[in-house]
């Protein structure tokens, strides 16, 4: 039976400090950290999914820590800043692997440098959680210790077609993502979703994150009979220049996509507060607002954590945070549960069924490491932002 975390700190005893980032040790004993190498984009062009990732796992490992660990022992950090950049995450994926030999491995954090890393990680054998949504990036066959604790790309994307063609009744789409591994492999994936549903693809393209007037590309996006713009991309600020394209073009088609369209640095960068009208993105039942204005209950007390903690939620997502939050305690969890070895970490994870995170419920198979519900998925409003969570979007029951 699954170990949750209220399970973890009602069975813990004694109050132990949170375990500072270091150097590997020589020998491992009962008593030895387990130490989480974490690999997240915490600065460079897609640093807003690492920072809010980073908030949720360390609360986690702190909240674990302070109730006796895991058997008497710490969970430790061992966090390298892959700054955006792939070549930087297979420096960090050898290092934290091979140099560190670190217990597991989360993240990392984006999908253009997960799919650079999956084969250093896969041949070191050490076991990974990973929460990003390409779906090629988990393969039990080829990484039997890699695990997704996020929705896959088919998933999300299949989410966001049914919104625009069923909901929305819109046929004529712009796909659009960015120049970096995730961008062109989501637009990939979301074209044939798309084709099957009888939709029109009537501009598919990439636009480097870095280019500063989108004015041209929407324009054309608009001249082509787009009635719908799916964007596909992290960058905060890309989205937010697209989205004042479209509002100075007085273009009010609506926009369903990522979920940084929702992010709070999106919000910032936006040129007047109306041009987040009309723009949904992915989001999760676990971190929307129902009509009710309230959160699902699990989710309610955790915000009630993350206050407490003096976490910030007000410039990010909520199901970020919860995502990493997650990780943590599915760590925890197995080393409670197993010897503790890279295969049975794996055996235990094949074994957990509903497992009860606050970003979702997770189940695992020896045949399927992809453990998010297809039901979690859903689309939020994006002006309907508070607190780094959204209201479901019109149209769901």
């Amino acid at each position: 039976m699954p170990t949750t975390r209220r399970q973890f700190i009602q069975s813990s005893t004694g109050i132990v400090g949170l375990a500072a980032t270091g150097l590997a040790r020589p020998a491992l004993a009962a008593s030895d950290p387990i130490r989480i190498g974490w690999m997240p984009a915490l600065t460079g062009t897609s640093s807003s999914t690492g920072v809010a990732l980073n908030r949720g796992v360390m609360l986690a490992v702190s909240e674990i820590n302070a109730a006796g660990g895991v058997k008497g022992r710490n969970l430790e950090l061992v966090t390298r800043d892959t700054q955006s950049d792939p070549t930087k995450a297979v420096n960090a994926a050898a290092e934290l692997t091979r140099g560190q030999k670190v217990d597991v491995i989360w993240g990392p954090g984006n999908s253009g440098e997960a799919l650079a890393t999956m084969g250093i990680i896969a041949r070191a054998k050490v076991p990974q959680l990973d929460p990003c949504f390409v779906d090629s990036v988990i393969d039990p066959v080829k990484y039997p210790y890699a695990f997704r604790n996020a929705p896959s790309n088919q998933q999300v994307l299949s989410a966001a077609v049914t919104y625009l063609v069923d909901v929305l009744k819109l046929k004529n789409i712009a796909l659009v993502g960015d120049t970096s591994g995730y961008g062109t492999s989501a637009i990939e994936e979301c074209a044939p979703i798309l084709k099957k549903r009888g939709a029109n693809i009537v501009f598919n393209g990439v636009i480097d994150p870095g280019q500063p007037d989108l004015t041209a590309d929407v324009s054309r996006m608009r001249d082509l009979g787009a009635q719908a713009i799916s964007p596909w991309s992290v960058n905060a600020g890309l989205l937010a220049r697209m989205l004042n394209a479209r509002g100075h073009l007085g273009w009010d088609v609506p926009v369903a996509g990522q979920p940084t369209l929702g992010s709070g640095q999106t919000k910032a960068l936006l040129d007047k507060p109306e041009y987040w009208e009309k723009v949904y993105m992915l989001g999760f039942r676990s971190c929307s607002y129902g009509d009710d204005g309230k959160l699902p209950a699990r989710s309610e007390e955790f915000m009630g954590r993350l206050r407490t903690a003096k976490i910030d939620t007000h410039d990010t997502l909520l199901w970020w945070i919860a995502c990493g939050y997650d990780v943590a305690y599915l760590v925890a969890a197995a080393f409670k549960n197993s010897g503790g070895s890279a295969q049975e970490i794996a055996d235990y994870w094949n074994t957990l069924k509903a497992y009860p995170g606050v970003f979702g419920e997770y189940t695992y198979t020896a045949d399927n490491h992809n453990g998010y519900p297809d039901s979690g998925v859903v689309m939020g409003q994006a002006n309907s932002f508070r607190d780094g969570a959204f209201k479901v979007a019109a149209g769901y029951v």
